[in-house]
């Protein structure tokens, strides 16, 4: 075990996130030669094996898809293999509108690999590898068994600390996302996207999401518990999607401020687009209910029903109040997604 940072090499992290310059609190950094040569001094254990479940997964999206503009046309994340034939679990913005996948195994193999699935909900990714890969499939293990405080450990290719769990709560994101529970942990790694959070018999308890400046008072970053894939699997094995209701979509993209819940972005061809919502806009009210924050915006609105229900907003338009009726749709409608699956 090496108490020190080690960088990864350049290679070791694409576009998943900005890299992250952020003093940590402490720091346990477990080397080993994954992909990129970084020397090995995890000895034969439970976490050492699953670390030999990371790969990296490399995605080529379309210039015209929707999320091109956002999240990058060239696209690389980690992930993880948790069966034996080379299905592999990563976050879904690595992977969504993709045309072509790879998958980077320990050994540096680049294989063809296929989108089995995508789940906004939960924010999961699948992919399988086209042909045998180098990667031995983790076991899940469940978040619920860990207590804030306790010591886990982020991978991603050429990159392991030693975290601690710093809290479990709602994340509510600005692309109409959100969790019951997430987990935060600090200090920060940079490779964030598709990471691994494993505890120390080995067992994958969450996939990284992002990098988050409040996790617990602390930077760290955001993990999606692996308890939520379960219940899915199935149908995004078998339907390529879960097959509960979709919930609405407006297509719009708020931030947090002082001002309220201030609109960055509008999704073209969406329904806030079609009723003449702007960036800019702010949104006051759900119905009659005054709304101020992410979670209690996307409350109020999947309390109208599913995808296709109608959505009351109040809004503050160019100086002056407004009330608008949008009638909800599924967000996979909108995206280009018929070259992905």
């Amino acid at each position: 075990m090496i108490t020190q940072r080690i960088a990864p090499d350049s290679r070791s992290w694409p576009a998943g996130g900005r890299p992250a310059r952020f003093g940590a609190v402490f720091v346990v950094v477990l080397a080993f030669s994954l992909i990129f040569g970084i020397p090995r001094t995890v000895q034969a254990d439970p976490l050492r094996d699953a670390l030999d479940g990371l790969v990296m997964v490399i995605a080529d999206v379309p210039n015209d898809a929707r999320t091109s503009d956002t999240l990058g046309s060239k696209r690389r994340g980690a992930g993880v293999a948790i069966d034996d034939d080379g299905l592999v679990v990563t976050i879904g913005y690595v992977i969504l509108e993709a045309d072509q996948v790879r998958i980077m195994d320990r050994t540096g193999k680049v294989t063809p690999a296929e989108i089995v699935s995508y789940d906004h909900e939960t924010g999961f990714g699948l992919v399988r590898a086209l042909a045998p890969i180098e990667a031995t499939a983790v076991k899940l293990g469940h978040l619920a068994d860990h207590e804030i405080g306790a010591v886990l450990y982020a991978a991603a290719p050429g990159e392991i600390a030693a975290v601690e769990l710093m809290e479990k709560r709602p994340f509510a994101g600005g692309w109409e996302y959100l969790l019951e529970e997430a987990a935060f942990t600090s200090p920060p790694i940079r490779n964030f996207g598709g990471a691994a959070l494993l505890d120390e018999s080995g067992l994958l308890v969450g996939i990284g999401s992002l990098i988050v400046p409040d996790a617990g008072h602390r930077p760290g970053n955001m993990f999606v518990p692996i308890e939520l894939l379960p219940p899915i699997l199935g149908d995004m094995l078998a339907f390529g999607r879960s097959t509960a209701a979709a919930p609405p979509w407006l297509g719009l993209y708020p931030d947090e401020s002082r001002r309220g819940l201030v609109i960055s972005r509008v999704a073209r061809g969406g329904p806030a687009d079609s009723v003449g919502i702007s960036p800019g806009d702010r949104i006051l009210a759900v119905g009659d209910d005054p709304v101020t924050d992410l979670e209690n915006l996307w409350r109020r609105v999947r309390a109208y029903g599913p995808a296709g229900s109608n959505v009351p907003l109040r809004v503050f338009s160019r100086g002056a109040e407004r009330e608008v009726m949008l009638t909800s749709r599924d967000r996979r409608g909108w995206l280009k997604l018929e070259r992905s699956y």
